[in-house]
């Protein structure tokens, strides 16, 4: 499949990753951008059409499906994180639940909202922005990290399910980027537009799965060690 002449719908696109997959759709030639946000009446970006949307409501959800009835190609990258003293922290429950809201049980309304309408000649196609920390030990981050396992888990069963249908669905992992919401981490960040063209690419090339960054890489290729990087992180440092 390609971008050029494809309906694009993205989520969580007012600024940063999601607003740079925006961008990168209509440099590619897309017919349409849509782009999903909270607040319609402050998105100005030329030739993107911003449609209200919020990921937990499901009666948003589905309001804008039928706004936007002629996507061929669904980015799911509306997430949020929320730092956690600890995965035993007594606020850690809210906060699961919270982020799981967003970044799991959203792609699932998302997705199960927008499907339907996908085509099926092989026009069609799903970008799920997931993260490295799936791979990563992280005690402050175990929420979001949870959530984002269970975001990879849903990925790889929806692409079994939709595979009769044609339809692509690429797993794009990565770790920070470089955005206003990582602008306070002092950590190395993979460039929102490296990372948007690293997926479209592959979904253009019918590949499954993105690791956009060496942090990704790095961590993927340790699964099949006998000890990998989320059971002893010093494998990481050779150790």
């Amino acid at each position: 499949m390609k971008i050029a002449n494809s309906v694009v719908f993205v989520t969580g696109a007012s600024r940063g990753l999601g607003l740079a997959f925006a961008r990168e759709a209509l440099a590619r030639g897309a017919a349409k951008v849509y782009a999903g946000v909270r607040n319609p009446a402050g998105f100005n970006e030329p030739g993107i059409v911003p449609i209200a949307l919020d990921v937990t409501d499901a009666a948003s959800v589905e309001a804008a499906a039928k706004a936007a009835p002629d996507v061929t190609v669904l980015v799911n990258n509306a997430g949020i994180a929320e730092v956690t003293g600890s995965p035993l922290a007594h606020e850690a429950e809210a906060h699961a639940r919270r982020v799981f809201e967003t970044n799991y049980y959203g792609v699932m309304r998302v997705t199960r909202a927008f499907e339907p309408a996908l085509p099926g000649d092989g026009r069609g196609g799903i970008v799920n922005v997931l993260s490295d920390v799936t791979w990563r030990t992280v005690p402050m981050l175990a929420p979001y990290a949870a959530s984002k396992a269970a975001a990879w888990s849903f990925t790889n069963t929806l692409r079994a399910q939709l595979k009769t249908r044609n339809i692509g669905v690429v797993g794009l992992h990565v770790g920070f980027v470089d955005t206003d919401l990582t602008k306070d981490f002092d950590v190395p960040k993979a460039s929102p537009v490296d990372v948007v063209r690293q997926a479209f690419d592959a979904l253009e090339a019918n590949e499954s799965e993105v690791l956009a960054d060496e942090g990704s890489r790095t961590l993927k290729a340790t699964l099949s060690l006998p000890v990998p990087a989320y059971i002893d992180p010093a494998v990481l440092e050779g150790k």
